[in-house]
Protein backbone atom coordinates (compact mmCIF):
# COMPACT_ATOMS: atom_id res chain seq x y z
CA UNK A 1 0.00 0.00 0.00
CA UNK A 2 1.30 3.37 -1.24
CA UNK A 3 2.20 5.73 1.87
CA UNK A 4 0.05 8.24 0.59
CA UNK A 5 -3.20 5.80 0.39
CA UNK A 6 -1.99 4.89 4.16
CA UNK A 7 -2.10 8.08 5.53
CA UNK A 8 -5.31 8.29 4.30
CA UNK A 9 -6.84 5.68 6.10
CA UNK A 10 -5.50 6.55 8.72
CA UNK A 11 -6.93 9.94 8.56
CA UNK A 12 -10.59 8.59 8.41
CA UNK A 13 -9.92 5.82 11.26
CA UNK A 14 -9.03 9.51 13.22
CA UNK A 15 -12.23 10.88 11.92
CA UNK A 16 -14.42 7.61 12.96
CA UNK A 17 -12.98 7.40 16.32
CA UNK A 18 -11.80 3.47 15.20
CA UNK A 19 -8.73 1.43 15.16
CA UNK A 20 -8.28 -0.28 12.63
CA UNK A 21 -4.83 -2.85 12.70
CA UNK A 22 -5.08 -4.34 9.10
CA UNK A 23 -5.57 -1.40 6.73
CA UNK A 24 -5.72 -3.38 4.07
CA UNK A 25 -9.43 -4.34 5.03
CA UNK A 26 -10.42 -0.68 5.30
CA UNK A 27 -8.86 -0.51 2.21
CA UNK A 28 -10.58 -3.29 0.17
CA UNK A 29 -13.44 -1.92 1.63
CA UNK A 30 -13.23 1.15 -0.10
CA UNK A 31 -12.14 0.22 -3.45
CA UNK A 32 -14.86 -0.29 -5.52
CA UNK A 33 -15.09 -3.30 -8.73
CA UNK A 34 -14.18 0.00 -10.97
CA UNK A 35 -10.83 0.30 -9.57
CA UNK A 36 -10.14 -3.09 -9.19
CA UNK A 37 -11.64 -4.20 -13.22
CA UNK A 38 -8.58 -1.05 -13.86
CA UNK A 39 -5.88 -2.70 -12.64
CA UNK A 40 -6.34 -5.61 -13.69
CA UNK A 41 -7.37 -7.89 -10.44
CA UNK A 42 -4.36 -6.49 -8.41
CA UNK A 43 -6.24 -5.66 -5.74
CA UNK A 44 -9.15 -6.51 -3.78
CA UNK A 45 -12.46 -4.61 -4.24
CA UNK A 46 -15.96 -4.33 -1.75
CA UNK A 47 -18.29 -6.86 -2.89
CA UNK A 48 -17.53 -9.42 -0.61
CA UNK A 49 -16.60 -7.45 2.72
CA UNK A 50 -19.96 -5.47 1.72
CA UNK A 51 -22.12 -8.69 2.03
CA UNK A 52 -20.36 -9.54 5.39
CA UNK A 53 -20.91 -5.82 6.68
CA UNK A 54 -24.97 -5.56 5.45
CA UNK A 55 -25.36 -8.98 8.31
CA UNK A 56 -23.40 -7.31 11.07
CA UNK A 57 -25.73 -3.86 10.49
CA UNK A 58 -29.05 -6.27 10.56
CA UNK A 59 -28.10 -7.99 13.76
CA UNK A 60 -26.37 -4.47 15.48
CA UNK A 61 -29.80 -2.57 14.36
CA UNK A 62 -31.92 -5.88 15.40
CA UNK A 63 -30.44 -6.48 18.87
CA UNK A 64 -30.33 -2.74 19.94
CA UNK A 65 -34.24 -2.23 19.00
CA UNK A 66 -35.21 -5.73 20.66
CA UNK A 67 -33.13 -4.57 23.83
CA UNK A 68 -34.15 -0.82 24.42
CA UNK A 69 -38.15 -0.99 22.91
CA UNK A 70 -39.06 -4.10 24.68
CA UNK A 71 -43.12 -2.41 23.93
CA UNK A 72 -42.67 -2.64 20.01
CA UNK A 73 -44.36 -5.46 18.15
CA UNK A 74 -42.61 -7.47 15.76
CA UNK A 75 -44.39 -5.76 12.70
CA UNK A 76 -43.15 -2.15 13.70
CA UNK A 77 -39.81 -3.39 14.55
CA UNK A 78 -39.45 -5.27 11.24
CA UNK A 79 -40.82 -1.62 9.21
CA UNK A 80 -38.41 0.29 11.00
CA UNK A 81 -34.92 -2.00 10.78
CA UNK A 82 -36.31 -1.84 6.82
CA UNK A 83 -36.32 2.06 6.99
CA UNK A 84 -32.82 1.92 9.08
CA UNK A 85 -30.99 -0.08 6.98
CA UNK A 86 -32.36 0.71 3.22
CA UNK A 87 -29.88 2.09 0.29
CA UNK A 88 -31.25 5.82 0.80
CA UNK A 89 -30.54 6.19 4.73
CA UNK A 90 -26.76 4.37 4.42
CA UNK A 91 -26.09 7.32 1.93
CA UNK A 92 -26.75 9.62 4.34
CA UNK A 93 -25.03 8.13 7.14
CA UNK A 94 -22.17 7.84 4.57
CA UNK A 95 -22.45 11.29 3.26
CA UNK A 96 -22.52 12.33 6.74
CA UNK A 97 -18.76 10.99 7.26
CA UNK A 98 -17.63 11.95 4.28
CA UNK A 99 -17.10 8.51 3.00
CA UNK A 100 -16.99 9.52 -0.81
CA UNK A 101 -13.60 11.01 -0.14
CA UNK A 102 -12.08 8.09 0.17
CA UNK A 103 -13.31 5.62 -2.42
CA UNK A 104 -11.04 4.39 -5.17
CA UNK A 105 -12.90 4.45 -8.18
CA UNK A 106 -12.28 3.58 -11.98
CA UNK A 107 -12.13 6.71 -14.29
CA UNK A 108 -15.01 6.05 -15.62
CA UNK A 109 -17.38 5.84 -12.63
CA UNK A 110 -15.34 8.90 -10.86
CA UNK A 111 -16.36 10.70 -13.99
CA UNK A 112 -20.30 9.81 -13.65
CA UNK A 113 -20.34 11.02 -10.26
CA UNK A 114 -19.31 7.77 -8.81
CA UNK A 115 -18.65 9.29 -5.50
CA UNK A 116 -22.24 10.44 -4.76
CA UNK A 117 -24.02 7.81 -5.96
CA UNK A 118 -26.26 6.15 -3.72
CA UNK A 119 -25.96 2.69 -4.27
CA UNK A 120 -21.60 3.11 -4.21
CA UNK A 121 -21.90 4.63 -1.44
CA UNK A 122 -24.57 2.62 0.73
CA UNK A 123 -22.17 -0.38 -0.42
CA UNK A 124 -18.96 1.09 1.08
CA UNK A 125 -21.16 2.07 4.57
CA UNK A 126 -21.91 -1.77 4.68
CA UNK A 127 -18.48 -2.84 3.82
CA UNK A 128 -16.25 -0.09 6.28
CA UNK A 129 -18.48 -1.91 9.08
CA UNK A 130 -17.44 -5.24 7.73
CA UNK A 131 -13.94 -4.20 7.89
CA UNK A 132 -14.21 -3.06 11.35
CA UNK A 133 -16.13 -6.23 12.80
CA UNK A 134 -13.50 -8.29 11.04
CA UNK A 135 -10.69 -6.64 12.76
CA UNK A 136 -11.87 -5.76 15.92
CA UNK A 137 -14.67 -7.72 16.76
CA UNK A 138 -18.73 -7.27 17.00
CA UNK A 139 -18.62 -5.92 20.54
CA UNK A 140 -16.06 -3.27 19.02
CA UNK A 141 -18.09 -2.59 15.39
CA UNK A 142 -21.18 -2.68 17.50
CA UNK A 143 -19.79 0.19 19.61
CA UNK A 144 -18.44 2.23 16.01
CA UNK A 145 -21.88 1.51 14.69
CA UNK A 146 -24.13 2.90 17.46
CA UNK A 147 -22.49 5.63 17.56
CA UNK A 148 -23.44 6.88 14.46
CA UNK A 149 -26.30 5.16 14.42
CA UNK A 150 -28.20 5.07 17.75
CA UNK A 151 -29.89 8.52 17.47
CA UNK A 152 -31.81 8.04 14.22
CA UNK A 153 -32.64 4.28 15.79
CA UNK A 154 -34.36 6.01 18.56
CA UNK A 155 -36.08 8.98 17.06
CA UNK A 156 -37.66 5.85 14.67
CA UNK A 157 -38.34 3.48 17.60
CA UNK A 158 -39.80 6.65 19.32
CA UNK A 159 -42.04 8.65 16.19
CA UNK A 160 -41.82 6.19 13.89
CA UNK A 161 -40.58 6.22 10.04
CA UNK A 162 -40.61 9.58 8.98
CA UNK A 163 -42.33 11.13 5.64
CA UNK A 164 -39.19 11.82 3.39
CA UNK A 165 -39.72 14.76 1.65
CA UNK A 166 -38.04 13.15 -1.13
CA UNK A 167 -40.65 10.94 -1.09
CA UNK A 168 -44.16 11.22 -2.73
CA UNK A 169 -46.46 13.68 -1.58
CA UNK A 170 -49.91 11.36 -1.83
CA UNK A 171 -51.69 14.75 0.61
CA UNK A 172 -51.28 17.32 -2.53
CA UNK A 173 -51.64 14.62 -5.02
CA UNK A 174 -54.93 13.92 -3.82
CA UNK A 175 -55.83 17.52 -3.30
CA UNK A 176 -55.01 18.42 -6.37
CA UNK A 177 -56.59 15.59 -8.10
CA UNK A 178 -60.10 16.21 -6.37
CA UNK A 179 -60.33 19.86 -7.20
CA UNK A 180 -60.33 18.85 -11.14
CA UNK A 181 -64.06 18.32 -10.44
CA UNK A 182 -64.70 22.24 -8.96
CA UNK A 183 -64.97 23.33 -5.38
CA UNK A 184 -64.15 20.58 -3.07
CA UNK A 185 -62.86 20.60 0.49
CA UNK A 186 -61.11 18.20 1.95
CA UNK A 187 -60.47 18.21 5.86
CA UNK A 188 -58.36 15.75 7.69
CA UNK A 189 -59.30 14.89 11.04
CA UNK A 190 -57.17 13.12 13.89
CA UNK A 191 -60.43 10.87 15.45
CA UNK A 192 -57.96 8.78 17.94
CA UNK A 193 -54.61 8.64 19.26
CA UNK A 194 -53.30 6.13 21.43
CA UNK A 195 -50.05 4.63 23.82
CA UNK A 196 -47.86 6.82 25.99
CA UNK A 197 -46.69 10.36 25.45
CA UNK A 198 -43.39 9.16 23.48
CA UNK A 199 -44.46 6.54 21.49
CA UNK A 200 -48.44 8.05 20.30
CA UNK A 201 -50.36 6.70 17.94
CA UNK A 202 -52.52 8.98 15.22
CA UNK A 203 -55.86 7.80 13.54
CA UNK A 204 -56.56 10.08 11.16
CA UNK A 205 -59.91 10.40 8.52
CA UNK A 206 -59.65 12.95 5.44
CA UNK A 207 -63.28 13.90 4.22
CA UNK A 208 -64.29 15.26 0.75
CA UNK A 209 -67.74 17.42 1.38
CA UNK A 210 -67.94 15.75 4.59
CA UNK A 211 -67.44 12.59 3.10
CA UNK A 212 -64.77 9.87 4.50
CA UNK A 213 -63.01 8.62 1.80
CA UNK A 214 -60.04 7.32 3.26
CA UNK A 215 -57.84 6.35 6.79
CA UNK A 216 -53.98 5.88 8.21
CA UNK A 217 -52.28 5.43 11.37
CA UNK A 218 -48.91 6.62 11.95
CA UNK A 219 -46.31 7.80 14.63
CA UNK A 220 -46.82 11.60 13.81
CA UNK A 221 -49.67 13.58 12.49
CA UNK A 222 -48.09 14.27 9.02
CA UNK A 223 -47.33 10.79 8.34
CA UNK A 224 -50.85 9.36 9.37
CA UNK A 225 -52.33 12.28 7.05
CA UNK A 226 -49.88 11.22 4.47
CA UNK A 227 -51.46 7.51 4.56
CA UNK A 228 -55.03 8.74 4.93
CA UNK A 229 -54.36 10.38 1.67
CA UNK A 230 -53.10 7.23 -0.07
CA UNK A 231 -55.79 5.29 0.99
CA UNK A 232 -58.52 8.01 -0.66
CA UNK A 233 -56.77 7.84 -3.42
CA UNK A 234 -57.06 4.08 -4.15
CA UNK A 235 -60.74 4.14 -2.42
CA UNK A 236 -61.52 6.62 -5.91
CA UNK A 237 -59.53 4.89 -8.16
CA UNK A 238 -57.48 7.59 -9.26
CA UNK A 239 -54.45 6.83 -10.69
CA UNK A 240 -51.18 7.96 -9.43
CA UNK A 241 -49.32 9.06 -12.56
Amino acid sequence: MQEARRQQLLQLCEQLKIEIKDLSLLDMALTHSSYANEVKGKTKFNERIEFLGDSVLSVIVSTYMFNNYQNLPEGDLTVYRAHLVCEKSLFKFAKKIKLGSYLLLGKGEEKGGGRQRVSILADAFEAVLGAVYVDQGMEYARAYLLRLMQPTIDEVCLHGVPVDEDEFDYKTYLQEEVQRHGDVKLVYRIISSSGPEHNKTFDVEVELNNQVIGSGSGHRKKEAQQRAAKAALENLHIEIK
